[in-house]
Order: C-alpha cells, then structure tokens, then sequence
C-alpha cells in the first residue's frame, strides 16, 4: 500500500490520471506501476505484476541508499522506501539527470 506521496507529479498522476508534467505514455504507464503498488505488500509481487516491460527493481545508492527505484521508460523512474510492507515517499522523477 502507498502511505504517502514525495513530489507533485507522482501525486498528481494518482489523483487525477493525469500529468501536466509528463508526456501520455509515461503518466499512463506510471499510474498502472502506481496501482500495483498500492495493491501489494510485497516487492516481489511489485516485480512480477509490474511486466512486461522489465521494470528494473533495485535498490540505489549512496545518498539514496533507504530507497528502491522501478523504471517507467527510461529515464523516467518510480522512487520509494519500503517499509513493513508499505511504500513511503513515492515519487516519479529522473533521478538520473544529475
């Protein structure tokens, strides 16, 4: 289950299926990411309901090291800590871009 949200766009897209941030297809398939999510208590299932596409689960690192990141389409990205079977502090961003 989502507990909270961490930027506009990630809260954005859950409230009104829609983003004025992204282009269609990445709000589209972040919404679907966004439902799984909320639906499970599990990164495992996360895993396997969220594909096809592969959605890359994995944990960052250094200063990020608390949370885990899925892939929309690249380099767009769904980013979380997971605790106790909830997801906090959800966000969708590029957290590549430096």
């Amino acid at each position: 289950m989502i507990r909270n949200f961490a930027n506009r766009t990630a809260q954005e897209i859950w409230e009104t299926d829609r983003s004025k941030m992204l282009p269609k297809e990445i709000w589209i398939r972040a919404k679907a990411l966004l439902t799984i999510m909320h639906a499970t208590n599990n990164l495992n299932d996360l895993k396997m309901k969220g594909q096809p596409p592969d959605i890359r689960l994995h944990k960052l690192k250094a200063n990020r090291k608390d949370e885990w990141s899925v892939t929309i389409k690249l380099p767009w990205c769904i980013t979380f800590q997971f605790r106790h079977g909830e997801f906090f502090d959800v966000k969708v961003e590029n957290y590549h871009k430096g």
